[in-house]
């Protein structure tokens, strides 16, 4: 069995990412996006949370009313496959519900949070 140094996994998965950026980016040093444009991912918008015992969970029925950690009117946060990415306000748009962005987080500030 090899045995790595301690920091021999980050220093090559490090390199991979490098060498997978590289080859990313076209000409002038930009990224290019194409290959990922059509993945999906799990867009969510988050009203507010509560915690509540498994008791009044199962007592919960119709016109029970649950309160939530927010204010009425504070912004929404909306997430992008877990991660917070903006905040914003529901707005009614041809008699369907929307979201109208009000702060998107920056990515360096994205980023920042993950570590």
């Amino acid at each position: 069995m090899n045995q790595s140094a301690p920091g021999a996994f980050a220093e090559s998965s490090e390199r991979v990412e490098s060498t997978a950026l590289r080859d990313a980016t076209g000409e002038g040093g930009e990224v290019n996006l194409d290959m990922i444009l059509d993945v999906p991912v799990t867009l969510a918008m988050e009203v507010g949370r509560t915690r509540i015992s498994i008791r009044n969970l199962l007592q919960l029925n119709q016109g029970s009313v649950v309160e939530l950690d927010r204010a009425a009117g504070e912004p929404l946060d909306v997430f992008v496959n877990g991660t917070l990415v903006a905040h914003g306000e529901v707005v009614v748009i041809n008699e369907k519900f929307g979201i109208r962005l009000t702060d998107v987080i920056s990515p360096a500030e994205r980023v920042r949070k993950l570590r």
